[in-house]
């Protein structure tokens, strides 16, 4: 049940916080969730992984959102700056471009990365080795960039121990001290969407980075581009640390084909891991944030030792999370566009007829290809057909734009659930993410309250909390082109998606009348629902999309029963 806030006193929610527990309903393919355990985080039987090797959860955080490229570069390369030779810098990425600047004045992070090395930190990363530019990807430039940090003196491998068709997705960096400090700023992590890659250095205005890459030509010169990544100071860098050393063992050969072998061997690029130093203990206490680490992985074969099963943490915390919603989900993706992700969704609509769905996405996809546009169509429709269908006129879908009208590329993967669990990382809402690929999400609950009316949004005793709250109200009002204060109509669950669907409403006016007059405030749009073709196309389209676009990396057993 989902109680309306009646306004008790926060002392009162409080000790309902204490013993709240699961609710009674629950989606059936989350995989049997029930049970003792925190009301909100996964516990580790929950989790379906008994190697996972990090902690059900973490307290004691302090975790700060940094949203779009130029609040977190800058943070990145001043962490960087920081690292000496009692310090380790280890990072993860799926691309990662050794030219990009992170701030206006650089440097780049791969001068950031080397320099750190020279300086004594040791420096260990783990990028995708990924397939060529000729087909829309980055192997040049990770490359390139595992070649400048190796010459330094650190070690960057092409890791491409992953299931056919699938990728290293994480995007993470930990500074961290060999005796557990961390030299000046103390230990940092850093988890989220944001590669260290050309056109990711946008601000909240949406000019794009001037660094640019390809892209598809409806962006423009200088695609805009936005994301969020957080900043992690206390135990949680600790488990971060403990992730990449995962990665780091696993004694499967970093890759099985002889086409990637030949060329790593004539380049000189490293093809066994140094050992890493021991592990220090782990930061003292920072703030008041209980950080849960989220992870997927396929079935390999050879299997990860971390992972002998694969690992769908990321799909799991997603479910307990919703079978808890009540009033609002305010969702951010690149790919909202996966039928398993929405029956989710749209069991929590059905459940909680109050609830409220808001969700941002990209107006148009990045690649242009022929099957690109058809298979993210296919996806999408489904998607948003299954949810539309559970939530009808609660659910609210845009898209952004810049000052200047073109479109901004939303990369980011965020959900907040009633303004108490709140999720970053780089797993989006397809099934890709949630069992083929590696990915990292961590989900955030706070222990501070916020104060403001209303105080407990989803009635179970919750209690609005500071960090999910504020990350959500953030994203609004840089969508809305609101200053910080100008909130009072976002606070309010019921309130928030009007509010936003009028501003969407204006624009979409303003434009359909041909830009005459002032240009409405805010930047939303309201997503268009296209067509995918007729039924040939589609059936053409669905194999493509199955095995390419939207892999399915769990065991049989659990895909055939539709369990994470």
């Amino acid at each position: 049940m989902c109680p309306r806030d009646t306004g008790r006193r926060r002392d009162q929610y409080l000790a309902r916080v204490r013993a709240a527990t699961l609710p009674r309903r629950e989606p059936r393919w989350t995989g049997g969730l029930r049970g003792g355990g925190h009301p909100w985080l996964l516990t580790d039987e929950q989790r379906g992984n008994d190697a996972a090797g990090v902690p059900a959860w973490s307290g004691g955080n302090d975790v700060r959102a940094l949203v779009d490229g130029r609040a977190y570069l800058p943070a990145l390369a001043q962490a960087l700056a920081g690292a000496g030779p009692d310090d380790a810098v280890l990072f993860a990425g799926w691309r990662a471009d050794p030219d990009e600047l992170l701030d206006d004045g650089g440097p780049s992070i791969g001068a950031a990365l080397a320099g750190a090395a020279t300086r004594g930190a040791v420096v260990r990363g783990l990028l995708w080795r990924s397939h060529s530019e000729l087909l829309g990807y980055s192997h040049r430039a990770n490359r390139d960039l595992a070649r400048a940090v190796t010459a330094a003196g650190g070690q960057v491998l092409l890791d491409h121990r992953v299931r056919a068709m699938g990728s290293h997705h994480q995007k993470f960096v930990v500074r961290t001290g060999l005796d557990g400090g961390g030299g000046p700023g103390g230990a940092v992590a850093f988890v989220g969407g944001i590669d260290t890659a050309r056109g990711r250095r946008d601000g909240g205005a949406h000019p794009g980075d001037r660094q640019t890459r390809p892209f598809s030509a409806v962006y423009g010169p200088t695609p805009a581009w936005h994301d969020v990544q957080l900043r992690l100071r206390g135990p949680a860098v600790r488990d971060v640390e403990a992730v990449f050393r995962q990665r780091w063992a696993d004694p499967a050969r970093l890759t099985r084909w002889p086409w990637h072998t030949v060329p790593d061997r004539i380049g000189g690029l490293p093809r066994a891991a140094r050992p890493l130093p021991a592990t220090a203990p782990p930061p003292a206490p920072a703030g008041t944030c209980a950080v849960q680490l989220l992870c997927s992985y396929p079935r390999r074969r050879p299997a990860y030792p971390f992972a002998p099963r694969g690992e769908r943490s990321v799909a799991r915390g997603y479910a307990k999370a919703l079978a808890r919603a009540c009033r609002l989900v305010y969702v951010e993706d690149q790919y909202l566009w996966s039928p398993d992700v929405a029956r989710i969704f749209a069991a929590a609509l059905r459940r909680a007829p109050e609830l409220r769905l808001i969700a941002v996405v990209p107006r148009y996809v990045d690649r242009e290809g022929r099957f690109d546009f058809a298979a993210s169509l296919l996806g999408q429709n489904s998607a948003w057909r299954t949810v539309v269908e559970a939530g009808g006129d609660r659910v609210h879908l845009f898209d952004l734009e810049n000052g200047a009208a073109r479109p901004v590329y939303v990369h980011a993967k965020v959900c907040v659930v009633d303004d108490v669990w709140a999720a970053v990382g780089s797993a989006n809402l397809n099934r890709r993410s949630w069992t083929h690929d590696s990915e990292l999400t961590a989900a955030v609950l706070d222990e501070q309250l916020d104060g403001r009316e209303p105080v407990d949004p989803g009635g179970l005793g919750d209690g609005a909390r500071a960090f999910a709250r504020e990350l959500r109200l953030a994203l609004m009002r840089e969508h809305l082109d609101r200053a910080e204060g100008e909130d009072a109509d976002l606070l309010d669950p019921d309130r928030a998606g009007p509010a936003m669907r009028r501003a969407a409403e204006e624009l979409d006016a303003w434009h359909a009348a041909g830009g005459v007059g002032p240009r409405p405030r805010g930047r939303l749009r309201s997503h268009p629902r296209r067509t995918g073709g007729g039924t040939l196309r589609r059936w053409l389209t669905t194999p493509v999309y199955d095995l390419a676009y939207d892999p399915d990396g769990r065991p049989w057993p659990m895909r055939l029963g539709r369990r994470f």
